[in-house]
C-alpha cells in the first residue's frame, strides 16, 4: 500500500526545520495517518500508526488501571442533558455536531455527538452515588469525540473527530480530596510522557482559559519543533458545579446530604503528535523502544557465504523474538542502503547487520537510530544486550528532548523582551496573577499565558510588567496550537 509511496518519496521528505511540511509528509511516508479521507478534519490510521497508538495507550491503561476502572458511555447525548450546565455548553456551543433525524423521522429531542462526556456520564452519577461509602468513584474511557473545529485542522493535533480521547471522571466527598486527585492526574500524565521520553511543563491555566464549568484547570504542555506549545493533557477540578446541575449528592457520615466534588482529566492522540514531532529528524521517525511497532530490524549483508549469513540472521531474529523483542528480518532483494533508508524512516530503534566479517567473528553490527552510532556485540546472549541498548536509547532521547526544551525557555522582565523571545520558544516573566494584567500582557505580546508552572519554573521574584507590583510568581507565555 504505502510501500510504493515511500519509494516514490525517498527524496521528498522536507527538512525538519520546515516543520509544517515535514510533519505532514512524515505522517504519510511513515504510515502513521492517511489524510485523504473525504471529510475535512477526519483522518485514517494506517495499521503501522495504529500500532504506535495501541502501544502508547497500553501505557495509559497500565497507569490508570492501578486505581481506576475502564468503562464505556454512549456517544449520543440528549440535548436536554447537554444544555443543563450553562457555562459548559457556552464553552462548546460552536463545536457541537447535532443529530436531528433518525432515518426519515425528525427526532423529538436532538442528540449531540459528544465533544466531551461530562453531560453523558453525570446523569448516571446521580443514580450511582448515594452514600459516602460509594466514594470515591474513579472511571475512565477511551473513545472518539467530535468537535466542529473551524480553525485550520491538522492530523493528531486539531481534528473534528478525536479518535482516541482518554477521559477520566472521578467523584469525591470533599473539595480537598478532589484537589489531590487533580495532582495525581498530572503525576500520571508526567509518568506517561517520561516513558515516551517527552519533557513536559505542568501549569495552572489562567481563569479565562480554564475548562468551562471547572473551578480550575491544570495543563500539561510540551514545546514543538516550530517553537509553539502543544497542550497534551489537562486535569480539571470541577468542584460541585456539575454536582449541583445534575443533582449528584451523597449522604455523609452524619446522615446529611452533601453535593459531591468532581474532577475530570483527558488526553488525546496529541500524545502521538508530540511523540512523532519531538523525536523525529530529517531521516524520518524515531521511536522510543517501548512504543516502537518494530524494535529491531535484522539485515543480512550478503557477500559470499550467503546461506550461512542468512541462517545466522534467521537465528538472531528468532532469538530476539524468544526474548520478547519485536523484530523484522528483512530478506528482500533491495540493496542494503535502501533497507537502511526504509527502516530509519520507520523509526526502528536498532538495526542489526550481519555480514561475512561479522559471521567470522561471531558478532553482529548494531546501529542506533537515535544517535547513528554503530558497535559490534557478540551473537551469544544478543537479546539481553539489545535490551540494555533499549534503556540507553530511551535515556538519550529524553536527555536530548529535555535539553532542547530548556534551551528554548527564556527569562524576561519586560513585554518587549517577551515579544522578542516568543518566536524562539517559551518566555518566563513575572506576573501578579491578576486577570486584567494577564489579558493586557497577552494582547501586547500576541501570545497566551499558559499559566504559572508547578515547581521550580514557577518560582522567582520580579515586578509585574503591567501593574509594577512585586510578585513571587513567574508566568510562562508562548504561541500555542
Amino acid at each position: 500500500m504505502a510501500e510504493k509511496q515511500i519509494e516514490e518519496k525517498k527524496t521528498a521528505l522536507p527538512k525538519k526545520s520546515d516543520f509544517s511540511e515535514w510533519y505532514n509528509e512524515i505522517l504519510m511516508i511513515g504510515e502513521i495517518m492517511d489524510v485523504r479521507y473525504p471529510v475535512k478534519g477526519l483522518y485514517v490510521w494506517f495499521p503501522f500508526g495504529f500500532e504506535v497508538r495501541k502501544r502508547t495507550y497500553a501505557i495509559i491503561r497500565e497507569l490508570l488501571d492501578k486505581d481506576h476502572q475502564e468503562t464505556l458511555f454512549p456517544l449520543l447525548i440528549p440535548e436536554t442533558e447537554f444544555m443543563k450546565e450553562a457555562e459548559h455548553i457556552k464553552g462548546f456551543e460552536d463545536e457541537v455536531y447535532w443529530v436531528t433525524r433518525g432515518g426519515q423521522n425528525e427526532l423529538d429531542i436532538p442528540l449531540a455527538l459528544r465533544p466531551t462526556s461530562e453531560t453523558a456520564i453525570y446523569p448516571m452519577y446521580k443514580v450511582w452515588v448515594r452514600s459516602h461509602a460509594d466514594l470515591p468513584i474513579k472511571i475512565y474511557q477511551i473513545v472518539n469525540t467530535f468537535r466542529y473545529e473551524t480553525k485550520h485542522t491538522r492530523p493528531l493535533i486539531r481534528l473534528r473527530e478525536i479518535t482516541s480521547f482518554k477521559e477520566a471522571h472521578t467523584v469525591h466527598a470533599t473539595w480537598d480530596e478532589a484537589s489531590e486527585q487533580v495532582k495525581e492526574a498530572t503525576r500520571i500524565y508526567q509518568e506517561l510522557y517520561r516513558r515516551l521520553a517527552i519533557p513536559t511543563i505542568v501549569s495552572k491555566r489562567p481563569d479565562w482559559d480554564k475548562f468551562p464549568g471547572a473551578d480550575y484547570t491544570m495543563a500539561v504542555d510540551t514545546l514543538m519543533p516550530d517553537n509553539k506549545t502543544l497542550q497534551i493533557g489537562t486535569a480539571h477540578h470541577l468542584g460541585n458545579n456539575f454536582a449541583k446541575t445534575f443533582d449528584i449528592m451523597y449522604e455523609d457520615i452524619n446522615g446529611e446530604q452533601q453535593y459531591a466534588q468532581q474532577t475530570c482529566y483527558g488526553i488525546s492522540e496529541r500524545c502521538i503528535a508530540a511523540l512523532i514531532s519531538v523525536h523525529g529528524d530529517d531521516k524520518g521517525l524515531i521511536f522510543p523502544p517501548e512504543v516502537a511497532p518494530i524494535q529491531v530490524v535484522v539485515i543480512p549483508i550478503l557477500f559470499g557465504k550467503s546461506d550461512e549469513i542468512t541462517q545466522a540472521c534467521r537465528a538472531v531474529a528468532e532469538s530476539l523474538r524468544a526474548g520478547g523483542i519485536r523484530v523484522v528480518l528483512d530478506e528482500s532483494d533491495e540493496r542494503p542502503g535502501a533497507k537502511y533508508y526504509k527502516w530509519e524512516m520507520k523509526g526502528v530503534p536498532l538495526r542489526v547487520e550481519i555480514g561475512p566479517r561479522d559471521l567470522k567473528n561471531n558478532v553482529a553490527t548494531v546501529a542506533r537510530r537515535d544517535s547513528g552510532s554503530k558497535e559490534t556485540i557478540p551473537l551469544d546472549h544478543i537479546a539481553e544486550e539489545i535490551k540494555k541498548r533499549f534503556q540507553d536509547i530511551h535515556g538519550n532521547l529524553f536527555k536530548k528532548a529535555e535539553q532542547s526544551l530548556k534551551e528554548r525557555i527564556f527569562d524576561c522582565t519586560t513585554i518587549e523582551e517577551v515579544r522578542d523571545k516568543i518566536p524562539e520558544g517559551i518566555a518566563r516573566i513575572p506576573w501578579c496573577g491578576e486577570r486584567e494584567c494577564g489579558l493586557s500582557m497577552e494582547n501586547a505580546v500576541g501570545a497566551g499565558i499558559l499559566g504559572i508552572p508547578e515547581g521550580e519554573p514557577g518560582r522567582g521574584a520580579g515586578i509585574c510588567p503591567v501593574c509594577k507590583r512585586e510578585t513571587q510568581h513567574m508566568a510562562i507565555m508562548a504561541k500555542t496550537y
